[in-house]
């Protein structure tokens, strides 16, 4: 079964406080406002309407937890970059996404989008930048490809890999294209994710084994 397929919307959170404390594993999706970060989520879901969809940018103000099949956690974060909103709800969104970035220990991953026809963004660079702190990977879906040729679709890839290079020397970081209308990349999507929890689970046994415990 796919990874997402099942997923359940579990809660939604203004405040780190608040965040779920039976989570085990999580991985989140993050990205530019209107970058369809909310189709992704709901085209890798197969539901129509699991994360909110608007044409509005800026709507997710909240962190948003969804159950996988697998008992973790997918992570809905708010959308950056939208400048039409007051200044003390951005404030508010650039603190609860940072901070839960920054200090979430059940976070194993990040899943970046980015409009294929505008990637690499300022925020974006700053976004890799800043997760680059923490040491866990990167994938990176290039989304809204049918907007472009088959093409320039293979260019857009290949440029945007060359200017990750830096970053890849820091980090794990990979990245494909993706498409919410043709559903195109949702089974490399499923594969890379689900070896970064099957990564995790590995590591946590190890780590049982080394200090005399039973793995459970």
């Amino acid at each position: 079964m796919p990874l997402f397929q099942k997923a359940v919307f579990y809660t939604t959170v203004a405040n780190l406080n608040d965040m779920p404390l039976d989570s085990q594993r999580e991985v989140a999706f993050a990205g530019r406002s209107n970058a369809g970060k909310s189709s992704a989520i709901n085209t890798l879901a197969n539901h129509t309407r699991l994360a909110f969809v608007s044409k509005t940018p800026g709507r997710t103000q909240h962190i948003n937890f969804f159950e996988l099949a697998n008992g973790h956690f997918m992570v809905d974060l708010p959308g950056y970059g939208y400048a039409q909103v007051p200044e003390a709800v951005r404030r508010h969104w650039v603190d609860l996404l940072g901070k839960y970035l920054q200090t979430r220990r059940q976070l194993i991953g990040l899943v970046l989008i980015m409009d294929c026809r505008h990637p690499l963004k300022p925020l974006d660079v700053q976004m890799l930048d800043f997760f680059a702190q923490t040491g866990q990977p990167v994938h990176i879906l290039l989304s809204k490809a049918d907007k472009l040729s088959k093409n320039d679709q293979i260019k857009t890839l290949s440029s945007v890999k060359k200017l990750l290079k830096p970053f890849m020397e820091r980090q794990e970081v990979s990245i494909q294209l993706f498409s919410s209308l043709k559903k195109q990349g949702i089974e490399e999507v499923n594969q890379v994710v689900s070896a970064w929890f099957a990564r995790q689970q590995e590591q946590s046994e190890t780590e049982t084994e080394d200090n005399g415990e039973m793995p459970v």
